[in-house]
């Protein structure tokens, strides 16, 4: 799944093709088919099949006489609850952190990983879509098409143009609902939440950025907390300490964000103190009303059904309690110890938590059962009988500014940790016999808004009987132009060796202006880039383009553009290449720099190359910076080091690191250009 950039245009409905099966692949189905097919099911998600074939499907295919790895006992399993009326009833909200509604739609994904052929699988979305609540079956196809080896090679549409309530203000669906029903054309403006009076703000578009929101919503389908290698194909290494790194990076990047608008970096959270920013969403559910608000200074209180505050508290102590022991106690009574490069990975397990966590039943679930407390604080006793709350969707999430109030309460805890840890010593960190002499930039780093146009075809209600008009949105969004950065390295040693280059930034002073200490800066370092290359004996220079960063992604085509090129491979029998788009987990390119300030922001650049040979766990990996940053398909990790590596654990002394000869820094300045009206 990507991250979507390309104006959305009319759908024709109407005239969606009708292309039969196309037997090229393995699987049962061409690479076009499969993306016609992905498209079809999930266009218009909320009403009926417009594809004659797949709603032919829907009412004649029996999931009882497909194909499966399995047996058929996942088929048999989700037949028998949908016979029994056990399922949750279409036009009704959906939450992950539903328990319930979370195992209901995990039931069609089991189906849908478990089919062997195209044939089966495609059936199966055909039939379950009409049948199934509308949320939890998207859920479950875009978890099934994630991880489904049938389908490596279809790219996702943007959640933004499927289910675009979840992205979109309240406001401009309204006025989406009323182009619809005028039938005239529209290009809506949407604006962030909030007003000028409030100072949350002025970063309302980090945390309002559908790219970024996708970026978040799609890190979790890739390594869903629920994720069972019991009943799955591979283990995903390194989870636990990714799910660390990646809002370890959401956080620092905000704090980047709230330094570039001349607000402090953000405070963390704490249980037993007031939460002091309300919020208001302005947003909706397709069905189920608005999403709830949050007063100002409000005291956390006990949740119904979910937890108490002390709980919360208990939770934590336990595992600050585990981290200063240097341990955790697995449910079989084991002594699990934390005090190693390994340990990040059992923390994150612990706190987010996983079914990789040793002992949830005694360490909890501190992670997701903080997002539903802070979500539901503006009805925690159910009085009004409201809707969960955007804290309690990965996609809307960091809509609300206590996102990273609650994330930096964590990172603290996993900074706790990590400084536990000794610091590497100098030998750990040189790489002999090569030097980092020098590093410049290709131009002025600037950074600007932008307008961002996509489609809300999907957000409103529809009939076969009348023809669409095109109804868009469009948001300003944050980009900055593309720059390259060159760094001269010589290699001293007789022979070519394999290099590991890491890049990162920091701003360099506070609100205050005052210098950030180098201990300080580091853990708030902005991972910029990481990639491999082999330096010859000698000078080299090696040239990167911020377009190549291996932490950003680029942009995916809108929804009506993967239907196009689906339907056009189709029609003429061509390939259907859409492999620079499959996978989806980064920010967009367009988001690596932070916004900077109108007369220049400084940040500290630091460029540190270690050892290629030892840090690599599959092969390749200086010929293609196409692999995943967070990890292989097969779920391996491709860098031994640490995330963050060599910044991840305290610096007491950084003339061990800066005096190194393969460790370079200099200081950068980020402008933000205004746009003239």
């Amino acid at each position: 799944m990507k991250l979507v950039v390309l104006c959305a245009l009319v759908a024709a409905a109407a005239a969606w093709p009708n292309f039969g099966m196309m037997a090229d692949s393995p699987g049962g189905a061409s690479d076009a088919q499969k993306q016609h097919d992905v498209n079809s099911i999930l266009w218009k998600v909320y009403e009926e099949i417009r594809d004659p074939h797949l709603k032919e499907l829907s009412q004649t295919f029996d999931p009882l006489s497909g194909h499966y790895d399995d047996d058929g006992v996942s088929a048999r399993r989700l037949m028998q609850e949908l016979n029994d009326e056990r399922l949750l009833e279409q036009k009704h909200w959906f939450s992950l952190f539903n328990t319930r509604q979370r195992q209901e739609a995990l039931m069609l994904y089991d189906v849908l990983e478990h089919s062997t052929d195209w044939d089966t699988f495609a059936g199966n979305a055909a039939f379950f879509r009409v049948r199934m609540n509308e949320g939890e079956f998207v859920y479950a196809i875009y978890a099934a098409v994630t991880h489904s080896p049938l389908t490596q090679h279809v790219v996702l549409p943007p959640l933004y143009e499927v289910t675009p309530h979840l992205f979109t203000n309240s406001e401009v669906i309204q006025e989406a609902y009323k182009a619809k029903m005028t039938q005239t054309a529209a290009k809506i403006k949407s604006h962030f939440t909030g007003s000028k009076s409030n100072p949350e703000q002025r970063v309302a578009y980090f945390g309002e950025d559908i790219g970024m929101n996708t970026h978040h919503v799609t890190w979790h389908l890739e390594f869903p907390f629920w994720w069972d290698d019991t009943h799955e194909d591979h283990h995903i290494e390194r989870k636990g300490e990714s799910f660390f790194w990646v809002h370890h990076q959401l956080t620092v990047r905000f704090d980047a964000e709230r330094l570039s608008n001349y607000l402090d970096p953000v405070n963390e959270l704490h249980w037993d103190d007031m939460i002091y920013e309300g919020f208001a969403p302005h947003t909706m559910y397709k069905y189920g009303g608005y999403f709830p608000s949050r007063p100002d200074k409000v005291h956390f209180e006990d949740v119904d059904g979910v937890a108490r505050v002390r709980d919360m508290l208990i939770l934590e102590s336990r595992i600050r309690d585990a981290i200063a022991h240097g341990y955790f106690t697995g449910k079989d009574g084991s002594v699990i110890s934390i005090r190693d490069s390994h340990g990040i990975d059992v923390l994150g397990d612990v706190i987010e938590s996983s079914t990789y966590s040793p002992n949830p039943e005694y360490y909890g679930s501190l992670h997701n059962t903080a997002h539903v407390m802070l979500g539901r604080q503006g009805d925690p006793h159910g009085k009004f009988a409201l809707p969960p709350g955007v804290l309690e969707h990965f996609e809307t999430a960091t809509r609300d500014p206590a996102f990273f109030r609650l994330h930096k309460y964590m990172d603290n805890i996993f900074r706790e940790h990590k400084d536990s840890l000794p610091p590497y010593t100098k030998e750990e960190l040189e790489f002999p016999g090569v030097t980092v002499d020098s590093v410049s930039l290709s131009n002025r780093l600037e950074t600007y808004f932008e307008d961002f146009e996509y489609s809300l075809i999907n957000a409103v209600d529809d009939t076969t009987d009348i023809e669409d008009v095109p109804i868009s949105t469009i948001v300003s969004r944050l980009a900055h132009k593309d720059f390259t950065a060159t760094g001269v390295i010589t290699n001293s040693n007789p022979t070519e060796v394999m290099a590991t280059v890491r890049i990162f930034a920091w701003p360099k002073y506070d609100n205050n202006h005052v210098e950030f200490s180098f201990n300080d800066g580091r853990w708030n370092a902005i991972e910029f880039d990481k990639f491999w290359v082999k330096l010859a004996p000698g000078q080299n220079s090696i040239t990167r383009s911020s377009k190549d960063s291996s932490v950003t992604v680029p942009d995916v085509p809108s929804f009506q553009t993967l239907i196009d090129k689906a339907n056009e491979a189709l029609s003429s029998g061509s390939d259907l290449n859409l492999d620079e788009y499959v996978s989806g987990l980064g920010l967009p390119n367009r988001f690596l720099l932070s916004k900077g300030k109108s007369e220049g922001m400084t940040f500290h650049l630091v460029v540190f190359v270690s050892d290629g040979s030892k840090d690599m766990a599959v092969e390749g990996l200086h010929e293609s910076t196409s692999f995943n940053h967070y990890g292989c398909h097969d779920g391996t990790y491709p860098d031994k080091r640490s995330h963050g590596y060599p910044l991840d654990r305290r610096v007491d002394d950084e003339r061990i690191i800066t005096s190194l000869g393969n460790f370079k820094a200099m200081d950068v300045e980020v402008y933000h250009v205004e746009k003239e009206e």
